[in-house]
């Protein structure tokens, strides 16, 4: 799966994580976005060690191993801002 293919899954995965669980995120927008990436990046990761199968492609499977990547991300990330003043 090329670089261009990742981001945009991310991308994707970002905005359905963000419609999962909604609320403020301090960054905004551009934070949730590259949650969202990473989070694309970290379900892949996660997949690829539970299963042996990580992102193939755009396909279901692939899709929410990016949105749950993005929802422990866009979880964790939540945690650690919460307490900040802004």
């Amino acid at each position: 799966m090329g670089i261009i293919a990742w981001i945009v899954l991310g991308l994707i995965a970002g905005a359905i994580a963000k419609a999962i669980m909604p609320g403020r995120d301090p960054g905004g927008i551009i934070v949730t976005m590259l949650i969202g990436v990473v989070g694309a990046f970290l379900g892949g990761f996660l997949g690829s060690m539970i299963t042996g199968t990580g992102l193939t492609g755009f396909s279901i499977w692939s899709i929410v191993l990016a949105v749950v990547g993005a929802l422990l991300l866009l979880w964790i990330y939540r945690m650690t801002t919460r307490h900040r003043t802004v």
